[in-house]
């Protein structure tokens, strides 16, 4: 086998200043780059912007075909769903050694909430509130993956979501854009690092560019339409604050943006990402989205291929339109030359930021995968961010936590099922591994005072279980529905207290998991009417990967416990909150409906004209139901009780260039030691377009003893006051404010201050 010039070139370069990253200078890289485009053909620069899949995992209608020829051929830039150093090797090898430039490819991968260790879905996790953890949740994925061959993982996932019939909230961060924004900037710090060329680091992507968390409807794939104030206040900061984190790839999204699909839409991808942010990396299609043009109705092949790349795309994912056509659009004059080298360029200079043209090989270590894969501190913080993303809806006369010496029934499907815990988008992650609940009650106080029953199959509807069986959702009917029922009715009878473990199979949530209802499936609430006949107190423990409508679990129950898809430590979590091992503290990151009537629901919403009145009728209301969500967005109990007393600010005015404190004192009024998210929202009370009814702009966590107070404080600055005005102008404009804070965002505090 050859050694290329090419590999050779970035060897001596990388090997003379150095592997870290802080050491290569852009005029090396330049100069590097430029050395090597100017030894490709214009068929082997297209090449590089063609990324194809691989492997064991496909997240789409289209499989690559002649892969290896076409890697052999120069024809590929990267691939994804492939994954080992054995596998991985395999491929980089057919590039390195067989090509005729040697160029190395990338290896992506979807990485969503962790690789093999799997941590709870996105959505539980940013319920934790909890920085610290995301950002070693990010980092355990990322020393997992770059053992496992994975260089480019396509996370984080940051789109706004405020409507939860769309199966993708599971993979969000929720509804707020502040939340959202610190979670995109801690995980892509903590993918990146200070040094992409580190064998532990990974290329992050952050997707998907830009709304798709607002497509109509709720139905996945579907039309998006929003004024640019809208945009540019609620939508676009998390994917802003991810890139002036440094974020070294973007991917679009399926939705159009102003009437044009995002991969092919200039003002998104080169005037506001690149020309306006500043985002210096390269920019990847979503899956077939360039074939996807066509049904948008922007043209044939060559057209929408030709849209594409002026837009600013840069890599073609599976559609391989762009290696069809980029060449025969150049020879014929219909697209310059220089659109192509960019986006070479762009591709190209991912691999040196990498370090891979200094060690193609440097990710495919059997070594360090495995040190590094499944690991006990991974499995351990699997099961940390697990209890740290659990909400606690509901808990009525104390029923939790329970007691050791109580006779407790454990009812449901999900009590002994193991491939729920690891949920949608668990990637490499096996759940055959995962912990179930009935195993981590054993292994938190045992089952001697413990009963089972399974209580009902997951589904009961043969309509909806065709429809997910085929992409691997595995439900079957083990019994009669009938029998299972009277089996939990009896088991529920002989206990002091039922635990029914109950929601959404793993299919029912996700990419392509569309639901009009989002309601438990009508055999689980079955289930429940039946054991609440009983008179037994009642705990319902939920898993799930979206805001469910619980008007009736709410009425009904006793304690409702939010557990999320939690990982592959998901039943040791699970067991040990509920026995009191551990506190719940998380809070929740986007809103509970009632009903699907009030969706989209939000709490940063804006007033009316004719705000809530329940006296008059000409008011902003529904005829049957209140205008309140069920569970609110920052809502969260603990096993504790914590009060909050009157904000005291440091002063009642806020110079232009000054800044002001707004403190509390937060007690823990209660029997246990809990944490307390305690929540910041400043509301602008008159500005030259309409505000919202309050934001978040803070949040701090405490942890109390029983019976301790703490002070915590805010700082509050002009920036905190900041909006895009009509004329899209980021501005503080003079006036009066009112700060709120407390424990969600309906529990609070208020206090007012002038901004001069």
């Amino acid at each position: 086998m050859k050694k290329t010039a090419a590999l050779l070139l970035g060897i001596a370069l990388l090997t003379a200043c150095g592997t870290r990253q802080t050491d290569q200078t852009d005029a090396e890289m330049d100069r590097f780059i430029s050395n090597l485009m100017g030894k490709m053909t214009l068929e082997e620069k297209v090449g590089q912007l063609n990324l194809v899949s691989v492997g064991f995992d496909i997240t789409g209608p289209i499989l690559s075909e002649n892969v290896e020829e076409k890697i052999k051929a120069g024809q590929v830039g990267g691939v994804f769903n492939t994954f080992t150093p054995d596998a991985v090797r395999r491929l980089q090898d057919l590039a390195v050694k067989e090509s005729r430039l040697g160029i190395p490819l990338l290896s992506g991968y979807d990485v969503v909430h962790g690789h093999k260790t799997i941590f709870p879905i996105p959505l539980g996790l940013s319920s934790s509130w909890d920085l610290n953890l995301i950002g070693r949740v990010t980092r355990a994925a990322a020393e997992e993956a770059s053992a496992d061959g994975v260089n480019w993982v396509y996370s984080p996932m940051v789109d706004i979501v405020r409507d939860p019939r769309w199966g993708r909230v599971s993979e969000s961060n929720g509804e707020d854009p502040y939340l959202s924004s610190c979670i995109a900037r801690t995980m892509v710090e903590n993918y990146q690092l200070d040094n992409l060329a580190k064998a532990n680091t990974v290329m992050a992507c952050l997707k998907h560019f830009a709304l798709y968390g607002a497509s109509e409807a709720g139905r996945d794939y579907n039309t998006v339409d929003m004024s640019r104030i809208r945009m540019y206040n609620e939508y676009l900061p998390p994917y802003h604050a991810a890139v002036e984190a440094g974020v070294g790839s973007v991917m679009t999204s399926f939705n159009e943006i102003d009437g044009v699909p995002a991969t092919a839409n200039r003002w998104l991808l080169t005037d506001l990402l690149r020309h306006e942010w500043g985002f210096d990396g390269f920019v990847v299609t979503d899956y077939t989205a360039t074939m996807e043009l066509v049904h948008h109705g922007l043209g044939d092949m060559p057209k929408v291929s030709e849209l594409a790349l002026n837009a600013g795309t840069d890599m073609d994912m599976v559609s391989e339109y762009f290696l069809a056509t980029a060449a025969d659009l150049v020879r014929s004059g219909r697209l310059p030359e220089s659109v192509v080298d960019a986006a070479c360029r762009r591709v190209l200079e991912a691999k040196y930021k990498l370090g891979l043209f200094a060690d193609p090989y440097k990710y495919v270590s059997e070594e360090r995968a495995k040190n590094e894969i499944m690991s006990a501190d991974k499995l351990a913080l699997s099961k940390e961010a697990a209890i740290k993303s659990m909400v606690l809806l509901k808990n009525e006369a104390e029923v939790l936590p329970l007691k050791a010496n109580q006779k407790v029934a454990f009812i449901g499907p999900f009590v002994k099922g193991r491939r729920d815990l690891i949920g949608n988008w668990s990637a490499a992650g096996d759940w055959r591994k995962a912990v179930t609940v009935w195993e981590g009650v054993a292994n938190t106080v045992g089952t001697a005072n413990c009963l089972y029953a399974q209580g009902c199959n997951l589904l009961e509807d043969d309509a909806l279980i065709g429809k997910l069986n085929p992409h691997g959702a595995m439900i079957e009917k083990t019994a009669p529905a009938g029998r299972l029922l009277q089996e939990a009715v009896r088991t529920a009878r002989q206990a002091d207290v039922v635990v029914a473990v109950l929601g959404e199979p793993f299919g029912m949530s996700g990419e392509a998991a569309s639901r009009s209802d989002i309601s438990l499936p009508e055999n689980q609430q079955a289930l429940l009417r039946a054991l609440e006949r009983t008179g037994k107190p009642i705990v319902l423990v939920l898993m799930n990967g979206r805001p469910l409508t619980l008007p009736w679990e709410d009425e009904h129950m006793d304690a409702i416990l939010e557990a999320w898809y939690p990982g592959t430590q998901g039943g040791n979590a699970v067991a040990e909150v509920l026995y009191g091992k551990a506190n719940p503290s998380g809070k929740l990151s986007m809103t509970f409906p009632r009903n699907v009537g009030q969706i989209p629901i939000y709490y940063n919403h804006k007033n009316t004209g004719r705000p809530f009145d329940p006296h008059q009728k000409y008011t902003t209301k529904y005829l049957d139901c209140p205008n309140e969500p069920l569970y609110p967005f920052g809502h969260g109990l603990s096993y504790t009780t914590f009060s909050y007393c009157d904000i005291n600010l440091s002063s009642t005015t806020l110079p232009a260039n000054g800044q002001l404190t707004a403190s509390v004192i937060v007690t823990n009024t209660g029997k246990h030691t809990g944490v307390e998210t305690v929540q910041l929202y400043i509301r602008d009370l008159e500005g030259s377009v309409t505000r919202p009814v309050k934001e978040l702009k803070g949040f701090r966590q405490v942890l109390l003893t029983p019976g301790e107070s703490k002070q915590v404080k805010f700082t509050i600055t002009p920036d905190d006051l900041k909006f895009y005005n009509s004329q899209l102008d980021f501005v503080a404009e003079p006036g009066e404010f009112q700060v709120f804070i407390g424990g969600s965002s309906a529990n609070v505090k208020a206090a007012s201050f002038v901004y001069e």
